[in-house]
């Protein structure tokens, strides 16, 4: 009696394997393949590979465009087909199951010489997208290839070992041995180094920097964004795509769930379009709060990639002042050694020294403070290591208020490694006034700049001037200290909740 029109793209319908192998959605596949030039759909001489498939989507996408675009040059269809998926489009699968869901979605049968395969010209079950079973290279307990530990990925035959074959070979060339000009993938982005997931480290890296061994024309690729400013183990990768001007654009989304939804990852996610014959500034293509700012420019301008555009002059316009950063003057994460689990005696009972951890204060023997005991008798200001942002997501508003909890430590008072110190004075005044510093949009918009992840060091305050606390310092009083024009204080007003000041 009704004509149901819906019929969903069982591909935009799966469940993602964990937040660090995320399904990409078709809607977002076909926008990265929009940065491609369309003179390589109805080439058929261009190849693409995928070599971290998991659902297939690129391959299935861009063969659909090639099926298309080739029409005129390959007017029937069997033998188109057959050309494009035999002779144009390769992957390889990051695990068996993978391996499956790609050749049923590319060639509509999980075997691609099939009964069901859409591609009559296969001898192989594999087809164009390879999956074998990688052992890991065990090096003093961590795989030489991506650092996963041995402890945790030293599996049984039956079990998948995550060893991904792409980045576990010192010769991808010779995986398909041939040329490809267009590399396109959503690698997955980390590894348990020890077994516990505060010590992944970050793997999506490999697999760009393997992709270009292979000097392609293209390069495109999602990865999460805490490579701009953070992430272990990333600074050489970081130094060398800053300054890398064959990066021709990069889409970055603050939120991830505006990529893929109902995901969380920490920092947000971006994909870059990389362009082997390009030498220029980079497009930069911001996405917050439903608005798109673009902005060409080199990524090179400071240590680490600002990933909003309209927080450049601003910082600009602070460094050229020459002001030190109060990133300077921040001693390492966890000054007294105090682990963030430790709670102390609960009771005084004579002990001289009180400890602040993240569910109150608890008490312990001065002679058991082995580092930092120089800043005992020191007024410090010191701020929650995590910030105020679950995964960084900005507020249904599209704000931030990045400090969680600041807290002044008086002589005779030391934190555990829940907060990290970043101030030290000899007045209860300079505390407060500084305290107020950090309470302003203005330092904490300076501080968001920097920050890749949820967790703070020194390294995010190193946009953060210091200031004379002999005196009060407001956002109004340092807009115009450095000569913010209303458009630049409009952009801070707009992504900074306020945030009162708490004497103590």
């Amino acid at each position: 009696m009704f004509k149901v029109d819906y019929n969903p793209d069982v591909l935009s319908c799966l469940a993602n394997l964990s937040n660090d192998e995320v399904f990409t959605p078709p809607a977002l596949a076909n926008e990265i393949l929009d940065m491609l030039p369309k003179e390589l759909w109805t080439n058929k001489e261009t190849t693409f590979l995928d070599p971290v498939s998991k659902s297939g989507v690129f391959l299935r996408e861009i063969a659909k465009r090639l099926i298309v675009g080739l029409e005129d040059e390959m007017p029937d269809m069997q033998t188109r087909v057959n050309h494009i998926l035999k002779n144009q489009l390769f992957g390889i699968a990051i695990t068996e199951l993978t391996s499956l869901l790609s050749r049923r979605s590319l060639y509509c049968s999980k075997t691609a010489n099939g009964k069901y395969s859409i591609c009559n010209d296969f001898d192989t079950e594999s087809g164009n997208i390879l999956f074998d079973k990688i052992q890991h290279k065990w090096k003093n307990g961590k795989c030489d290839h991506c650092s996963a530990s041995q402890g945790v990925y030293d599996r049984d035959e039956e079990l998948e070992t995550h060893a991904y074959h792409f980045i576990h070979t010192e010769k991808p060339e010779e995986l398909f041995n041939m040329k490809f000009d267009v590399i396109i993938g959503n690698p997955p982005y980390q590894l348990d180094t020890a077994g516990y997931g505060r010590q992944a480290k970050p793997i999506y890296h490999k697999f760009v920097e393997q992709a270009k061994k292979l000097n392609p024309r293209y390069l495109i690729m999602i990865t999460p964004s805490r490579w701009f400013s953070g992430g272990m183990g990333l600074d050489e990768f970081r130094v060398n795509m800053l300054n890398d001007k064959r990066l021709q654009t990069i889409v970055d989304f603050i939120n991830s769930k505006d990529c893929f939804p109902g995901v969380s990852i920490s920092g947000g996610v971006s994909y870059f379009l990389w362009d082997s014959s390009y030498n220029g500034k980079c497009e930069f293509i911001n996405k917050h709060n439903s608005k798109t700012d673009s902005k060409k420019r080199y990524l090179n301008e400071f240590p680490i990639l600002v990933r909003y555009n309209q927080a450049i002059n601003i910082i600009s316009k602070i460094r050229k002042i020459g002001e030190e950063a109060i990133s300077s003057k921040i001693r390492s994460i966890n000054v007294f050694n105090i682990a963030s689990s430790f709670r102390g005696y609960a009771e005084n009972n004579g002990l001289t020294v009180s400890v602040r951890h993240s569910k109150g204060i608890g008490y312990i023997k001065k002679e058991n403070i082995t580092s930092g005991i120089e800043l005992i008798a020191k007024y410090k200001v010191a701020v929650s290591r995590t910030i105020a942002e679950h995964a960084g997501e900005p507020s249904k508003n599209g704000d931030f208020k990045v400090l969680a909890r600041i807290i002044s430590l008086k002589p005779n008072e030391v934190c555990t490694h829940s907060y990290l110190i970043v101030g030290i004075f000899d007045s209860v005044e300079i505390v407060n006034s500084f305290k107020k510093y950090l309470t302003t949009k203005f330092a904490r918009f300076l501080i968001l700049q920097a920050i890749s992840g949820i967790d703070l060091s020194k390294e995010r305050f190193q946009f953060v001037p210091i200031q004379d606390f002999s005196e009060s310092w407001t956002d109004k009083k340092l807009y115009k200290k450095y000569d913010l024009n209303q458009e630049e204080i409009d952009f801070i007003e707009s992504i900074i909740r306020p945030m009162e000041p708490v004497n103590e």
